[in-house]
């Protein structure tokens, strides 16, 4: 039988976000516990049917969580608290990029994956190769099954174009992207079902395509030679 996310747990989150302040929070902590546990089962599962089918460096299910404490120091929104369990999985490295992630939250359930914060040198090698040749990632982006699933690519975006390319470049819609990765999005009522748990095995699968160019673009030079031991 399949984990379930619990209905109660996004009934603790809706109480979470009308009730966002540390006093609610502390008096519903046991509240918050049994959810997380939940999560946390439905993550490990996540994590190990994952595993027969990636190299994945994520350890355990409750280590994929993120915390649920908002850094409020340099942020305008001074709530305390971020109302949905989210996580990711990480993809072993450098052979294979990419990462899984999952956000379960009322109204707002994604689970997708992709490049969140390449650093300056992925970021620059990756401009280079979709530069040089956008085609192997257009066709996984612009792909029927792929668009059904996951819509159009998301991430930050510079203005107008990166430093040293022409803002005319062909492919200066993709070389605009600071980060790349999709979503597929769920309504509650599929969340709370038991076959939740297959479609978000479902929907990480069909990021391979997606991640196998990637890789191919930060593993590589623009000759094609490996640059990885």
């Amino acid at each position: 039988m399949n984990p379930v996310i619990p209905k109660s747990t996004f009934e603790f989150l809706s109480k979470l976000n009308q009730n966002n302040e540390r006093e609610w929070f502390n008096e519903n902590k046991a509240w918050y516990e049994q959810e997380h546990a939940a999560v946390i089962v439905f993550a490990d599962a996540m994590l190990s049917s994952m595993q027969a089918h990636d190299q994945l460096q994520t350890e355990s299910g409750k280590k994929s969580l993120m915390r649920i404490y908002r850094d409020t120091r340099f942020s305008k929104d001074k709530t305390p608290y971020k109302p949905r369990f989210a996580g990711s999985f990480s993809r072993v490295k450098p052979q294979l990029r990419g990462g899984y992630f999952f956000s379960f939250k009322p109204g707002e359930t994604v689970v997708g994956g992709g490049f969140y914060g390449p650093n300056s040198d992925d970021l620059k090698l990756l401009r280079n190769q979709i530069a040089q040749d956008d085609e192997p990632l257009r066709k996984v982006l612009n792909d029927k099954a792929f668009k059904s699933m996951f819509g159009v690519l998301k991430g930050n975006q510079v203005k107008t174009a990166p430093k040293g390319f022409d803002k005319e470049h062909e492919a200066i819609d993709l070389l605009r992207y600071k980060s790349m990765y999709v979503f597929r999005e769920f309504k509650d009522q599929e969340v709370l079902k038991e076959s939740f748990f297959d479609e978000t095995i479902k929907t990480f699968l069909a990021l391979r395509p997606f991640f196998d160019v990637m890789t191919e673009y930060l593993t590589t030079d623009l000759n094609g030679r490996s640059i990885i031991d």
